[in-house]
């Protein structure tokens, strides 16, 4: 059985996307103790976080930062500001400079928009590592996502995860921030729904009280429960939870295995349903466990390197 995923035109490495922290870029030390952070990713903010005036101040400071800093094995993404701005040109020559793995668009509501930065990107002679990511955090970019989505079907637009904005998102709607988030639980699915439809990871929301880490965590497992491949973050003390909950836990890790030995069987060759410990797997459930199994390979493979 194939995915969509399987059928895109650019190949998507496994990723680890579970915790995804973002920094302002007007900030230095924040951005300094990012390379001591168990983070997978890092988002480079130099939209809502930077003041106008410190806009040109904030493009300096990431470019000096990233010449002079080894992130190791942390993707890096940098949040440009929207492309009808006075600073996104600016912001895009600073992208193209330190080739990040990624741009981050804010607030994309339709697919031309992820298009268009396509072919900036294509214009410049960048390297075709450069992807685009982009955030979803309007009324209308969650009524169009599956028309977002879709350009991840082609190579020229690049497009490789949607990040979920629930603050820009509530303010628009007047949703309050209620805990266990229930008024958005079907525009949260809409998003994912899309996203797998056209092989994209899709990453949760921040969660804006960084100091109750119960709070944190439950609404972590919330979005691991909703097919999330991680979350956003704003602070430091929520890496580890995110790392925890949008990991394999250790049940998935014995039934994982339990698969992969099952299909391994030479009385099981050839076959698309099996018989295991007294229930029926298909061959997608294979699927399934060798890509679990292949995380955690990545998570122990990075834990070595970094002791």
């Amino acid at each position: 059985m194939t995915s969509d995923r399987d059928n895109l035109p650019l190949t998507h490495a496994l990723k680890l996307r579970r915790s995804v922290l973002t920094v302002p870029a007007i900030n230095r030390r924040a951005l300094d103790k990012v390379a001591a952070l168990d983070c997978d990713a890092v988002i480079f903010d130099l939209e809502d976080s930077v003041a106008p005036e410190k806009k040109a101040e904030a493009r300096a400071n990431l470019l000096d930062f990233l010449e002079k800093t080894d992130l190791g094995h942390r993707e890096r993404i940098i949040r440009v500001n929207a492309s009808g701005s006075a600073f996104f040109r600016d912001d895009m020559d600073a992208v193209l400079a330190c080739m990040p793995e990624a741009v981050l668009l804010p607030k994309v509501e339709e697919p031309e928009a992820v298009q268009s930065v396509a072919e900036l990107i294509d214009k410049s002679g960048a390297a075709e590592g450069l992807r685009v990511w982009a955030m979803i955090e309007t009324p209308r970019g969650i009524l169009n996502a599956a028309a977002i989505a879709s350009c991840g079907r082609t190579a020229a637009a690049r497009l490789d995860a949607f990040v979920v904005g629930l603050n820009d998102l509530r303010k628009a709607t007047g949703v309050p921030a209620a805990p266990g988030r229930s008024a958005l639980v079907p525009w949260l699915m809409q998003v994912v729904l899309a996203a797998r439809a056209y092989g994209l990871d899709v990453i949760d929301s921040v969660s804006n009280d960084f100091k109750d880490l119960e709070a944190f965590a439950a609404e972590c497992n919330q979005g691991r429960a909703m097919g999330f491949d991680g979350k956003m973050l704003i602070h430091p003390a929520q890496v580890d939870g995110a790392n925890t909950a949008f990991g394999p836990s250790t049940g998935d890790i014995a039934h994982a295995r339990l698969v992969v030995a099952a299909f391994a069987r030479p009385d099981s060759a050839g076959l698309n349903v099996i018989n295991a410990d007294g229930r029926m797997i298909e061959r997608l459930h294979l699927e399934e466990a060798e890509h679990l199994l292949a995380k955690l390979q990545n998570i122990q493979d990075r834990k070595v390197h970094a002791t």
